[in-house]
């Protein structure tokens, strides 16, 4: 039996109305490995544990439509220490050392054709402007302003590659949103960025931050859309976890459950999710772990 150990995240889901984020359902599929087919992705549910009395073959499609199931696992073989904390994600045989020991600054490209040419995997981390890109990369390498954080969200305006441990990339790329720069920067911004992700072999997977201190936002869901629909392989990273309650506003988990609602009525497979923060570290580890075993897979 599986039980996920952040359950506020799976359970008692109200209804959305969320028609106002689309005009029709995509049921987008997505892919989370170059190799289509052998993974299957999770949606979420509307329940938190296993019934009893349910039989195996119920019990391997509950836990595939609530887990980020690897290849290498089998459902029926599941338990709760295989799902990272805070997250829907199992770890699975090609999960390996994910400890960051070297960093270092390579080039930063206006067009995905100039980016490094030495094959080396990528995953690359995209978001609105504001929603902490720059704060979790810096915490993911343990190194103040290895990615520079500015005041002025949206300053990101190259593609950004960080060698890691001398063997992949960390990409930094330009946030969407409301950055002050003219319209014709911005469609640039878009051009160069959606042409990295339908041209970079080397592309492992996008790691997309979702503000969870805010509600959900159309520019996220389009975005979404858009990476789905071109099957480029992702991970929703919701950052800021750490933030309570303010004066006005919902929670961080309401805002995730209403993320997570839209999203499950717009794919038929709902990505990897994981909760972050960087000011209190939370994630960092697990997230980490994640992207070792999405490296691995793919450099097999």
């Amino acid at each position: 039996m599986v039980i996920l150990r952040c359950r506020f995240l799976t359970i008692n889901l109200a209804p959305l109305r969320p028609s106002h984020f689309h005009s029709q359902k995509l049921h987008h599929t997505t892919r989370f490995f170059r190799t289509p087919n052998l993974i299957s992705t999770p949606r979420i549910t509307t329940s938190s544990s296993l019934p009893t009395t349910r039989s195996i073959s119920d019990e391997a499609r509950f836990a595939r439509s609530v887990l980020f199931v690897p290849p290498g696992v089998e459902v029926e073989e599941l338990t709760d220490d295989m799902v990272l904390p805070g997250s829907n994600i199992v770890i699975g045989p090609f999960a390996g050392h994910s400890q960051i020991k070297q960093v270092e600054f390579v080039k930063s490209s206006a067009r995905a054709r100039d980016c490094p040419k030495d094959d080396l995997p990528e995953i690359a981390i995209l978001g609105r402007s504001n929603v902490g890109k720059s704060s979790l990369i810096n915490c993911l390498v343990r190194k103040k302003e290895v990615a520079l954080t500015s005041k002025k969200p949206g300053k990101t305006q190259l593609i950004n590659h960080f060698l890691v441990n001398k063997s992949w990339y960390i990409v930094d790329l330009p946030g969407y949103g409301f950055a002050k720069v003219s319209d014709a920067a911005k469609t640039d911004w878009s051009a160069f960025t959606k042409g990295y992700f339908l041209n970079r072999d080397t592309l492992v997977c996008v790691l997309l931050l979702i503000d969870a201190s805010v509600p959900p936002q159309k520019i996220d869901l389009d975005c979404a859309n858009w990476l789905g629909r071109n099957n480029v392989p992702m991970t929703f990273v919701f950052t800021k976890c750490d933030k309570m309650k303010a004066a006005k506003g919902k929670r961080p988990d309401e805002n995730i459950k209403a993320f997570q609602q839209i999203i499950r009525e717009n794919f038929k497979q709902h990505p990897p999710w994981i909760l972050t923060s960087s000011v209190s570290g939370l994630g960092r580890d697990e997230l980490l772990l994640h992207m070792s075993q999405l490296r691995n897979y793919w450099d097999q």
